[in-house]
């Protein structure tokens, strides 16, 4: 029997916009529909994960984002030092989910082959497709893979008892989720699978986006992998703050993703 890990979703940073920007297509509605910005930890058993590594301070600057606070403060009001986490799982290589890159020295990093292949291959001869990307941070992930601290995975890998890597593509060639066992059952992390719970829900795909049809197909894998609807957590939304109970007391931006949804 698979242990049962804690999930901590942990914000970092905000994006204040509408909601056409959040769909192909736009939104006849246009409402607001602002982006909050996760690391994700999952801890159990001798094991100590960060799906994700997120962005500093400069990069919020020159991209114009709100930094809420640091990941490093983020990481520290949950209780996980980043000089214990083993293990970092990238998600994709975007520029907000793979920055930070001094912040965990012993970690070894885990992405898919072909979203490194991805940004480092031809179609980043187009500027549309590699504007969510920094060059700083593809440079970087090159040097811990000739420091030995990079590990490529091909479609589906076991991590530990309980956390599975799953290759799904569409947003980016390389994008994985993440399955986690928990107390109520299997949590899929999603990542930029669905930003929104509304791009997943209403098969409304986000705009950013390399393969349509293959960010549509992904959906049907992360509802095959969680055990309910409730157990899919998206990558972005605000609603996950607003849904799930604080990490610890006190804590207005963290939250916990492996109990129940509040009400």
């Amino acid at each position: 029997m698979a242990p049962n890990y804690e999930i901590c979703a942990v914000r970092y940073a905000h994006l204040t916009r509408t909601a056409r920007h959040n769909f192909i297509g736009g939104d006849e509605h246009d409402g607001p529909m602002p982006l909050d910005y996760y690391v994700w930890t999952i801890t159990g058993p001798n094991v100590c994960f960060v799906l994700d590594t997120g962005f500093d301070a400069a990069m919020a600057a020159a991209r114009g984002r709100q930094l809420v606070q640091p990941v490093e403060a983020g990481l520290a009001a949950v209780g996980v030092d980043p000089l214990q986490v083993t293990d970092v799982i990238i998600s994709h290589m975007h520029y907000d989910h793979a920055g930070n890159h001094e912040l965990f020295p012993r970690a070894r990093y885990h992405l898919q082959t072909g979203e490194m292949a991805f940004c480092t291959g031809s179609a980043m001869c187009h500027a549309v497709m590699r504007a969510p990307y920094e060059a700083r941070d593809v440079q970087a992930m090159v040097g811990k893979l000739y420091a030995g601290r990079v590990v490529y995975h091909d479609g589906t890998a076991e991590l530990a008892s309980g956390i599975t890597l799953h290759r799904v593509g569409g947003h980016t060639r390389g994008l994985q989720v993440v399955r986690v066992h928990t107390q109520r059952g299997w949590v899929v992390l999603a990542s930029d699978a669905a930003h929104f719970y509304a791009n997943w829900l209403e098969r409304r795909p986000f705009p950013i986006v390399d393969d349509v049809a293959a960010y549509l197909d992904a959906f049907a894998t992360v509802e095959s992998l969680a055990s309910s609807p409730q157990h899919v957590i998206p990558g972005h939304d605000p609603l996950v703050l607003a849904r799930y109970p604080a990490a610890r007391a006190g804590l207005a931006d963290a939250v916990r993703v492996d109990l129940d949804p509040r009400g």
